[in-house]
């Protein structure tokens, strides 16, 4: 029998789009916008967060 693996838990701030490009409004010598690679805060770019019971039982 297949064993079920949970699912990861989705961040809440970033609903799993972890990473976002900023454009800087520059431009780069060959013509491409320069950008900036961003995480988000809250899950440190994974998307995914621990599960609160977790959370609880390492708090202690």
């Amino acid at each position: 029998m297949p064993r079920n693996t949970p699912s990861p838990r989705v961040c809440h701030d970033c609903d799993g789009f972890a990473s976002a490009a900023i454009t800087t409004g520059t431009r780069n010598p060959d013509g491409t916008r320069t950008t900036l690679a961003v995480d988000c805060r809250a899950c440190h770019g994974t998307g995914t967060t621990a599960p609160a019971a977790a959370l609880i039982r390492t708090g202690r």
